[in-house]
């Protein structure tokens, strides 16, 4: 969700609770489903969700609505129940670029206002998501929480082989896969799947380097590094990262995804 005034201030808030927000304007409400958290069709409250919200200028306004684009994100600017566009002209003639399919296969990288790092990958990129972002950040080493089910990414090292890849990428580091956290001693699960000890958050974290980054995203470990179909899941799918510099912000999302972490391949069946 992006709002914003008639000066082009405004904040955005991203959250991975499916079918909310799915109203923006209570003169246009859902005709078949409810608008609040735990009350959809979708159980959105059943598993762990992250939120994330940032504050906008004009200029970080224009910069995140062209990352949306970018990224394909899925909108109807037509649809008033999910859209009132206002604003600075050139505000809402980049609004009106949104809910179309788009061919880029670049990889945008922004610096807002706040320093926040906003990156978004578009969905004609087919690479691992989060490999891909290691890369962006100059190969850091990352740790990742997200729904964690088949087809999954396994986590990988400096030299796992990546053929589902992209020449005008850099190589990236490793990418360790969180599949337990803890809070207060309780130890919790951060897998996908039918379980019922769930995380849908994408959430992580740089393990090593001069930055200490915290990192709030849309897409999940789940596709592929190798093989023949390299769209296969969020290899084939647009989204955001938001990356955040912050030394005790990145303190405590690690000491909540500490724990268990994925091989660097399947089991042996």
């Amino acid at each position: 969700m992006v709002v914003w005034n008639d000066d082009g201030n405004g904040y955005v808030l991203q959250v991975t609770t499916p079918s909310w927000p799915g109203a923006g304007s209570k003169n246009f409400p859902r005709a078949s489903d409810g608008n609040t958290l735990g009350c959809v069709q979708d159980n959105n409250v059943k598993v762990s969700q992250h939120f994330f919200a940032l504050r906008l200028t004009k200029d970080d306004l224009t910069k995140v609505i062209k990352a949306l684009q970018n990224a394909s994100v899925v909108t109807d600017v037509k649809n008033p129940q999910l859209v009132n566009n206002g604003g600075p002209s050139d505000v809402q003639a980049l609004v009106k670029t949104l809910g179309v399919k788009s061919d880029s296969k670049e990889v945008t990288k922004d610096e807002l206002s706040t320093g926040v790092i906003l990156v978004s990958k578009p969905s004609a990129l087919n690479v691992p998501p989060w490999q891909m972002l290691s890369a962006v950040l100059d190969g850091t080493p990352l740790r990742s929480a997200t729904w964690w089910a088949s087809p999954q990414i396994y986590s990988s090292t400096a030299s796992t082989n990546i053929s589902c890849w992209e020449d005008s990428l850099r190589k990236p580091g490793a990418v360790e896969i969180a599949t337990t956290g803890q809070w207060e001693q309780q130890i919790f699960g951060l897998t996908g799947g039918p379980s019922t000890n769930n995380n849908h958050a994408k959430i992580g974290i740089s393990t090593s380097g001069d930055h200490f980054y915290a990192i709030f995203g849309d897409l999940n470990q789940q596709g592929t590094v190798a093989g023949s179909n390299c769209a296969s899941s969020q290899n084939g799918r647009g989204g955001l990262f938001y990356v955040v510099d912050d030394r005790t912000l990145h303190d405590a999302v690690a000491n909540l995804i500490k724990g268990d972490t994925a091989p660097t391949r399947a089991p042996a069946k």
